[in-house]
C-alpha cells in the first residue's frame, strides 16, 4: 500500500518545470556549472512509452559531445547526483544514455490534494508576468463574417485564455477592416440609398452582403457612381464630417451584425481597434521610415527593400508604404499598429492569428518594424497561421446555391442540430427532455463546433462535418461533456456537489488510480506547452486521454460502494478529474454541464 498524500513542496508550476531543475541541480553538481550551463535540448521530456517511466532526461547523451566521454556512464552519474526522491522513485539508467523518471504515487497524491477546491487546481502564475497582445477575428466591415473567420477567432480566444490563466496580462485586439478605398463606394450609396441614416447614426440594412455587392456592381458598372466614390474617399479621409458620420453609421451596423456572432460563440474580450485608429499615425510612420533611410522613391510609390526577400524573377521584393497617389496601405496600418503596441502598450509578445496566406506579408513587416527599432530584440512577434475548413470530399464549404457560408448560419445549425440530437437521446432513455433544452442545446452544439476546430493540428485543413463533431464517440466535445455530468453525478450523489470537503486523504493504489492522477497533475505542462507552440490541441488532446484514464478508472475501481477511506480518495479523483475537465474545456472556450 502506498503511503497518503502530503503536500509538495511549491517549486515550480508545472512537473516538467519541476523536474528540469532538479536534474540542471545535478549536472552543475556531477559534471560542473559550466556543463550545466551548457545543457543542449529540454533536461527532461515526458516518456512515449510508460515501460521507461513518466519522464527522462536526455541530458548524458547531449554533453557526451561535450565532455568527450560515453553517454552511459555520464548518465550514471547524473542518477547519483539526481535529487528527487521526494518526488519520484530511484532514477533508472537505459541505455544509450537516459535517465528514467517515476512519479511516486504519494507525491502525484499530494499534488491533487493541494488542488482540490481550488479553481486554479493549485497551479500558481508565472512569474515573471508578460503583455501579449495577441490580433485575431478581424473582420471587413459591411461584410458578414463568414467560416474564415472561424478558425481564426476561436483559435486566437483560446489562447488568449491560456495566457491570461498562466498569469500573463492579455489582449485580444479586434484589428477589423473599417478603412480604406472601398469606403469611398459604401458611403457613397448609403447616402444615396438611405439618406436618413446619417441623422439616426445606424444605417438600415437587413442584408449586409447584399448591400456591400449591390455598391461593388454600381461602382464596377457606373462610371458616374464610380467617379462620385472615389471623391468621397477623398473627403473621408481629409474628416469632412457627412462623410465621417456616413462611414460611422456603417460601422455601427456591422458592429451589431457581428456581435451575433461573438454572443453565439462566447466571444467577450476582444477590443476593436480597427485600422481607422492607426490612421492619424501613418504619415509619421512613413516619415521615420525616410528619416531613418529605410524607405525610398521607387516608380513613384514610397518602398521597404528587406533583405531576403525577393519576387519570382529574383529582384528585390519591396514593401509598399505609400502607394504614387500618396494613399496608405495595409503594410504602413500593420507596422503603426506594430509599434503602437510595442511603444505605447508594452508588449512582450504579440500574436497574429491569420491565415497561411498572409505569411511573407507578417515577415515583412515584422523585418522593417525591427529594421526601424520600433521591435527591440526581446519582443516576439508571431505569425500563427491555420489551414482551411474544408466542405466533404477536401472542398471549399460553400451554401447549396454555391455560396461563402455565413459564420452565424453555420453555428446556429449546430445548435439546431444539437437540440436534436439531446431529444433523440431523451425519447431512447424513455426521459424528459431537459427544462433548460434551448441553453442544452446552444452549450452543446456550440462546444462541438470550437472543439472540432481545436482539436486539429491548427495548421491543417480539416473538413467540417456534423455527424463526427457532435458524435458522443471518439474525440469529441460532447464526448468530454458528457464524462463531464457524469462525473458530477456521482459527486452530487456522494453529497460533494458544493466541493470536497476539508482534510480529505488520498491514497493512491490501483494502477488506474495512479495512472488518472498522473493525467490530472500533467495540465500545467500542457498549458505550458500551448503558449510554447500556440497550439490549442495539444489541451484537447490533454482532456481527452483524461476522460480515457477516468474510464478506466471507473471500470476497475468502484467509487461510491467502496468503504472508506478508500470512497472519499475516489471521491476526491472523481472531484479533481471533473475540475480539470471544466478548467480545460473552459480555456478552449467550451461551456460544461452539470446534468444533460
Amino acid at each position: 500500500m502506498h503511503s497518503p498524500s502530503t503536500s509538495p513542496a511549491p517549486e515550480q508550476h508545472s512537473v516538467l518545470g519541476l523536474l528540469a531543475a532538479r536534474v540542471v541541480a545535478a549536472a552543475g553538481a556531477a559534471f560542473g556549472p559550466e556543463a550545466a550551463a551548457g545543457l543542449p535540448g529540454d533536461p527532461v521530456l515526458p516518456t512515449r512509452d510508460p515501460r521507461h517511466g513518466d519522464y527522462q532526461s536526455p541530458v548524458a547523451m547531449g554533453l557526451a559531445r561535450t565532455l568527450r566521454r560515453p553517454p552511459l556512464e555520464l548518465a550514471t552519474e547524473l542518477a547519483a547526483a539526481l535529487d528527487v526522491a521526494d518526488v519520484c522513485h530511484e532514477p533508472e539508467v537505459a541505455p544509450p544514455g537516459f535517465v528514467n523518471l517515476r512519479l511516486r504515487p504519494e507525491w502525484l497524491a499530494g499534488r491533487l490534494v493541494a488542488g482540490l477546491g481550488d479553481e486554479r487546481l493549485g497551479i500558481p502564475p508565472v512569474e515573471p508576468a508578460q503583455t501579449v497582445i495577441i490580433d485575431y477575428s478581424a473582420p471587413n466591415v459591411a461584410k458578414e463574417m463568414h467560416v474564415g473567420h472561424l478558425r481564426s477567432t476561436i483559435i486566437g480566444d483560446c489562447l488568449a485564455n491560456v495566457f491570461e490563466f498562466l498569469g500573463h496580462r492579455v489582449e485580444g485586439v479586434n484589428h477589423v477592416g473599417d478603412f480604406g478605398t472601398q469606403f469611398g463606394m459604401l458611403v457613397t450609396h448609403l447616402e444615396e440609398t438611405q439618406p436618413d441614416a446619417l441623422e439616426a447614426g445606424e444605417a438600415d440594412i437587413a442584408d449586409l452582403e447584399a448591400f456591400y455587392k449591390e455598391a461593388n456592381t454600381r461602382f464596377q458598372h457606373d462610371p458616374d457612381f464610380a467617379e462620385r466614390a472615389r471623391a468621397r474617399v477623398v473627403d473621408l479621409q481629409a474628416g469632412e464630417p457627412r462623410a465621417r458620420a456616413a462611414w460611422r453609421s456603417l460601422l455601427a451596423t456591422s458592429r451589431k451584425v457581428n456581435q451575433q456572432v461573438y454572443d453565439l460563440l462566447g466571444v467577450t474580450r476582444l477590443v476593436e481597434r480597427g485600422e481607422s485608429f492607426y490612421e492619424p499615425m501613418l504619415p509619421e510612420v512613413v516619415a521615420e521610415l525616410r528619416a531613418k533611410g529605410l524607405a525610398v522613391e521607387d516608380q513613384g510609390a514610397t518602398v521597404v527593400f528587406v533583405p531576403g526577400f525577393t519576387n519570382k524573377q529574383g529582384d528585390p521584393l519591396p514593401l509598399i508604404v505609400q502607394k504614387r497617389d500618396g494613399g496608405y496601405n495595409y503594410a504602413t496600418t500593420d507596422l503603426a499598429a506594430l509599434r503602437y503596441r510595442v511603444a505605447e502598450q508594452g508588449a512582450d509578445r504579440i500574436l497574429y492569428v491569420v491565415g497561411a496566406d498572409q505569411a511573407q506579408h507578417l515577415e515583412m513587416v515584422f523585418a522593417v518594424a525591427r529594421m526601424a527599432g520600433w521591435v527591440p530584440d526581446h519582443v516576439r512577434t508571431e505569425h500563427v497561421p491555420f489551414g482551411q475548413v474544408q466542405g466533404e470530399g477536401g472542398k471549399k464549404l460553400r451554401t447549396r446555391s454555391g455560396d461563402t457560408v455565413h459564420l452565424a448560419d453555420l453555428l446556429t445549425e449546430a445548435v439546431d442540430r444539437a437540440r436534436a440530437f439531446v431529444l433523440e437521446r431523451a425519447a431512447e432513455r424513455g426521459e424528459d427532455p431537459p427544462a433548460d433544452l434551448d441553453r442544452v442545446a446552444h452549450v452543446i452544439g456550440i462546444g462541438a463546433v470550437k472543439y472540432a476546430d481545436l482539436a486539429q493540428n491548427r495548421q491543417s485543413n480539416y473538413v467540417f462535418s456534423y455527424d463526427r463533431m457532435l458524435s458522443l464517440k471518439g474525440n469529441t466535445a460532447p464526448y468530454l461533456q458528457y464524462a463531464y455530468a457524469r462525473m458530477r453525478s456521482i459527486l452530487r450523489e456522494a453529497g460533494w456537489a458544493d466541493g470536497p470537503p476539508a482534510g480529505v486523504e488520498v491514497r493512491l493504489e490501483d494502477e488506474a488510480e495512479v495512472e488518472l492522477a498522473r493525467q490530472v497533475v500533467q495540465l500545467a505542462d500542457v498549458l505550458d506547452r500551448v503558449v510554447a507552440d500556440d497550439a490549442p490541441n495539444h489541451l484537447c488532446a490533454h482532456l481527452y486521454e483524461l476522460s480515457q484514464a477516468y474510464n478506466q478508472f471507473y471500470e476497475r475501481c468502484p467509487v461510491l460502494r467502496s468503504e472508506e477511506p478508500t470512497r472519499t480518495s475516489r471521491l476526491a479523483l472523481c472531484e479533481a478529474t471533473s475540475a480539470t475537465l471544466r478548467l480545460g474545456l473552459g480555456l478552449l472556450g467550451i461551456a460544461v454541464l452539470e446534468r444533460i
